[in-house]
Parts: structure tokens; sequence; C-alpha cells
């Protein structure tokens, strides 16, 4: 469970009662799906043959880019997250963290998703011991990566929904001494 029990009218469009403008709207996604990417090589390591979570990532894209309709991008997410149903491990998270992308585009609360996914699989993927600095890595990693005009409203949610999420937003300033695998990953989608 990743989605609070009462919506946040933040990450409700305005057209439908909420807070949220179009263009926060496609932020969310596209910060989202680089959430997805980033981890995206875990699941295609176990599962090179299957689209499915690439597919959602691209989706989310192509939705910010008016390429594709909103119930496109949802129903591929929901494919992506038919893909981890039969795994475990790093690429179970990593497809859930595709199709938690995917699924933004109907509603941006699923912002999170894509992001605790993709730092569950970090923290699963990592060497024994090394679970914890792993998380907090790609926990940083992925607000560096969060577009100024809705940091705040991101790490807040962050804040709001720790909980549910399993606590994997708990990397707040703590530095990471060292240089760990994870610390070294280059391109999106490489371990």
């Amino acid at each position: 469970m990743v989605l609070p029990k009462v919506r946040d009218a933040r990450f409700v469009t305005i057209r439908r009662g909420g807070t949220l403008t179009d263009a926060d709207h496609r932020l969310l996604a596209l910060w989202a799906a680089s959430c997805a990417e980033h981890v995206l090589g875990l699941f295609e390591s176990a599962q090179p043959g299957d689209p499915r979570p690439p597919q959602a990532i691209e989706h989310a894209r192509a939705w910010v880019r008016g390429e594709i309709k909103m119930m496109q991008a949802r129903t591929v997410g929901g494919h992506a997250m038919g893909a981890a149903r039969d795994l475990r491990g790093a690429a179970r998270h990593a497809a859930y963290a595709a199709g938690q992308a995917g699924a933004v585009a109907h509603v941006a609360a699923h912002e999170l998703g894509a992001a605790a996914y993709a730092i569950k699989a970090a923290r699963v993927a990592a060497p024994e011991g090394e679970s914890e600095t792993a998380g907090r890595l790609e926990c940083q990693w992925q607000r560096n990566q969060l577009p100024e005009a809705i940091r705040e409203l991101v790490l807040d949610d962050q804040r709001l929904r720790n909980d549910i999420c399993w606590s994997v937003f708990d990397c707040g300033s703590r530095t990471v001494h060292g240089l760990s695998w994870l610390a070294q990953r280059g391109s999106p989608g490489t371990y």
C-alpha cells in the first residue's frame, strides 16, 4: 500500500477539485519515470525479454509529451506490475517501480510508489551489509533529480507517507561516507 486512505488535494488536478497544475503533474510523472528507470536494469537482468516495465516508463514519458492518453499509460503501468507478480527480490521491486511510474498519469500520488519501489530494489540488490547505505544513496539520487517546481511537494509527501512506504525515505541529510557499489553507477538502469 503506497497510497494514503485520504487523497491529498495537492496531488489531485485542479480540474478534479484539487490544487495540482497540469505542469506539475507532468513533472511528477517525469520524476517517477526517472526513479523507475534508474533501477530498471535490475529487472532487465532477470527478465531480459520482457518489455512491460520499460514500456511503462516510456508510456509515462509519452503521456507527458501528449502523445498518448492517460488510460494508455495507466494500462501499460498495470502490465508492468503484472510482470512483477511472479518475481522476487530486486527485479520484482524494479518492475513495480515502473508500473507505479506508468500510473502517475492517472493518479499523481503514484509518484512516491515509483520512488519507494526503486529504493526497495536498490536495497535488495545491495551486497550483504550494504542495504541501508544503498537505500540512502538511491533516495539521495532521487532527491537530486527533483525539479525545483515540485521539490517541496515531493519532500513533504515523503515525510507524510514514509510510514506507509516502508520508511524508505529516511535518507535525510545523512552523509554516506566512502564509495559503495551503488554510488559508482553511471547511466540509468545500470548496476
